[in-house]
């Protein structure tokens, strides 16, 4: 579980708040939602279960729209006071991690990237092939998310996330067809 797999239940609520999930500023829209939705802590598996549940009510959506009003005053404070510029800041982001990969040519994220990604399909391939132990495979199983996980951010780091893409999904949903 994962911001991304938040946005659209969150952007449909409170726009601002759901862009911001995955994004530089997700940490903090990711405690403001879980403050204003009253789970144990800002997670994002915690809050997908408090929406799960249905123990959302009234006065939590309240909350919700009430901490997308004080998202977006602090998000004007800092010169961000739209939705798109908030996606600039996230594509700003990603660019400049792009930006240092070609003009430092260093070699650690390959290395890495390439380490994660053989060791969890290693791993996998262990798995498919010799099964799981009832002792001690919960290492393994350990191994194998963390390894999913690195994964995951290598993916992202080189080929970028598909939260614009969700955007633009979800805006073609809102959308008005045209008649002609």
């Amino acid at each position: 579980m994962t911001w991304d797999d938040l946005k659209p239940w969150v952007a449909k609520v409170a726009p601002m708040l759901g862009t911001a999930l995955g994004g530089p500023l997700g940490g903090a829209a990711g405690v403001l939602i879980g403050n204003a939705l009253g789970v144990k802590d800002a997670s994002p598996q915690s809050i997908q279960d408090a929406i799960k549940t249905g123990t959302l009510g009234p006065e939590q959506i309240v909350a919700l729209k009430l901490a997308e009003q004080d998202f977006q005053l602090k998000c004007q404070a800092m010169g961000y006071e739209s939705v798109e510029k908030l996606e600039e800041l996230a594509f700003k982001d990603r660019d400049s991690a792009r930006q240092r990969e070609i003009q430092v040519r260093d070699w650690t994220p390959k290395v890495l990237g390439v380490a994660y990604t053989v060791g969890f399909f290693t791993i996998l391939c262990f798995m498919l092939k010799f099964g799981v132990k009832k002792e001690g495979g919960e290492a393994l199983l350990i191994l194998l998310g963390a390894l999913a996980a690195g994964s995951t951010q290598v993916l992202n780091y080189y080929f970028g996330s598909s939260s614009s893409s969700s955007r633009k999904d979800e805006l073609l949903h809102q959308s008005v067809p045209v008649e002609k």
